[in-house]
């Protein structure tokens, strides 16, 4: 079955400033690592810029206007001391939305088996009203309530190996018992929420914390033992990776020892979980990673994971 990839080279273009981690190269090295013969068998397809209302599902007139009417012709606007816009912003932030949606449309069609969305700005910390942790619109929360109302699901998940909570997707997913939100993250750790008594409405929302210096040990236990029981347990119809790579032992954001085997591991047991739930459909979005050599490693063993399976 095809593995698709989307992917727009104006979210290389999104660039929040000098030295700011989540830059423009973070892209590059994901796009170059994607490159090689072994991703030749890649459909690769060019990530659409989406409209305003699969983007008002999950976030307010208000933010949204925000981000839009804000974007700066010239130079940066700061939405917090992490989060910034430069001319190239609104548009990355509406093909990574489209991308995730236009993904979601083709594996719910069959048109492809499973999909990675190479974008960015990263989403899963935007919340309804606030852009925050380098993120302006939540794209997992899009495409999931996207899935719902295009396609007539009554059951999607997003899971999320990211080393740092979405905040954003448990916000939006919390009070809604046909979400589910399974997370693996540092604690403590920015952005300080994801404690393992969150559990949602129906506990439909799985937190699992790994205190600093856990390895490979401790995130496979997290997901095997606990994370993906639960995903099976509520049944999706369709799996939504938030595919952050920065709890790998390089990252200089965090303090995890996950190696990148490990993110073959959890891509494959999702996929597993998949084939017996929702007939193995999967998408799958870039959320954060900052050694670019990680990054790189790791999002090239996720997507070949996809291709194998």
């Amino acid at each position: 079955m095809t593995t698709l990839l989307f992917t727009h080279p104006i979210c290389i273009e999104h660039n929040p400033g000098t030295r700011h981690p989540e830059c423009p190269d973070r892209l590059r090295a994901v796009v170059a690592a994607l490159d090689g013969e072994a991703f030749s068998a890649l459909d690769r397809r060019e990530a659409p810029v989406s409209d305003e209302a699969p983007i008002e599902r999950v976030h307010s007139t208000d933010h949204i206007r925000q981000i839009l009417d804000n974007v700066p012709t010239e130079d940066r606007v700061y939405l917090d001391p992490d989060t910034a816009m430069s001319p190239a912003s609104g548009e990355a932030g509406l093909r990574a939305v489209g991308a995730a949606c236009a993904a979601v449309d083709a594996v719910m069609s069959g048109d492809g088996h499973n999909a990675f969305c190479a974008v960015r700005p990263p989403g899963h910390h935007a919340e309804r009203d606030r852009a925050m942790g380098f993120c302006l619109f939540n794209t997992v929360a899009i495409a999931a309530n996207h899935a719902k109302a295009a396609h007539g699901l009554s059951r999607v998940a997003v899971v999320d190996f990211d080393v740092h909570h979405g905040n954003g997707t448990q916000s939006a997913f919390y009070d809604d018992e046909t979400l589910f939100f399974g997370s693996s993250h540092q604690w403590p750790a920015y952005p300080g929420t994801g404690s393992v008594d969150e559990t949602g409405a129906s506990n439909s929302n799985c937190n699992v914390t790994l205190v600093p210096g856990a390895g490979s040990r401790e995130f496979r236990a997290a997901w095997a033992n606990t994370i993906l029981p639960e995903l099976e347990t509520f049944g999706p119809e369709l799996i939504i990776i938030s595919a952050g790579f920065d709890a790998h032992a390089r990252d200089p954001l965090a303090n995890l020892e996950v190696q990148t085997g490990d993110y073959a591991w959890v891509t494959k047991e999702i996929m597993a979980v998949a084939d017996r739930c929702c007939d193995g459909r999967v998408v799958s979005s870039l959320e954060g990673g900052y050694d670019l050599s990680a990054l790189a490693e790791s999002a090239a063993v996720h997507v070949q994971a996809l291709m194998d399976h």
